[in-house]
């Protein structure tokens, strides 16, 4: 418990003084012609909110995880649609920094999965790979199905991850070298990794510093259901 509030006292203070700067701000751009300023502290209030939705979002998902209270309801779905949805939810923090991104689709199309999981895995990834990447960066998606089993990867041209900082990287509350000045819990990655084998799959990486990284996720086609992940004590 004493990590969880400590870790979220820090994360929360940054966005929240955003917000509490530009309010104040916004009080003194009230007169016609400021339109322009105004919008900006607008903005600036909506991805602190953003951000401040992400972190507890983090903090819930890892709590239902380490409580053995996620439940998995696999239902009929289409690999292109879960896919160009997450796209669709990300579209704001791409378009923000002129990101480019590339989905290329092989194979079936038909999944038999939790799509709430599948998405959240896919939301996580995506979100690392903008955050990860420089502006006006290229980021691909990929999958394919053969037989039993449907590939997803998400790549990214940007900063990479450390070789000595690989190991680690999927530890809860982890985060490289490279990234402490970029916000985050490092709460994500181990999340993804329990949500993956809910999904009775694997995902692994390969990465290079400066140059990007490649995650890549390994699901059954066809999950079977009623699974629910068990509860695991606190360190």
């Amino acid at each position: 418990k004493s990590r969880f509030v400590s870790m979220a006292s820090h994360e929360f203070r940054t966005p929240l003084s955003a917000i509490l700067s530009s309010t104040s701000l916004i009080e003194h751009y009230m007169t016609p012609g400021q339109e322009e300023k105004r919008g900006k502290h607008l903005d600036r209030i909506r991805s602190s909110v953003g951000n401040l939705t992400s972190i507890l979002d983090d903090f819930l998902s890892l709590e239902k995880l380490e409580q053995g209270k996620v439940e998995i309801f696999p239902t009929q779905c289409q690999v292109k649609d879960v896919i160009n949805k997450v796209i669709d939810m990300m579209d704001v923090a791409i378009r923000k920094k002129s990101i480019v991104v590339a989905f290329y689709l092989t194979g079936s199309q038909w999944m038999s999965t939790d799509t709430k999981i599948l998405e959240s895995i896919l939301i996580n990834l995506l979100s690392n790979a903008i955050k990860y990447s420089a502006e006006k960066g290229r980021i691909e998606i990929l999958a394919q199905t053969f037989n039993d089993t449907t590939f997803i990867s998400v790549r990214d041209y940007g900063i990479g991850i450390p070789y000595e900082a690989q190991q680690q990287l999927f530890d809860k509350f982890y985060r490289a070298p490279n990234a402490m000045n970029i916000q985050g819990t490092g709460l994500g990655l181990n999340i993804v990794k329990r949500y993956v084998e809910l999904l009775d799959g694997s995902i692994t990486f390969s990465s290079i510093e400066n140059e990007g990284s490649i995650f890549s996720l390994e699901i059954p086609t066809v999950l079977k259901s009623g699974s629910r992940n068990e509860p695991k004590s606190r360190n």
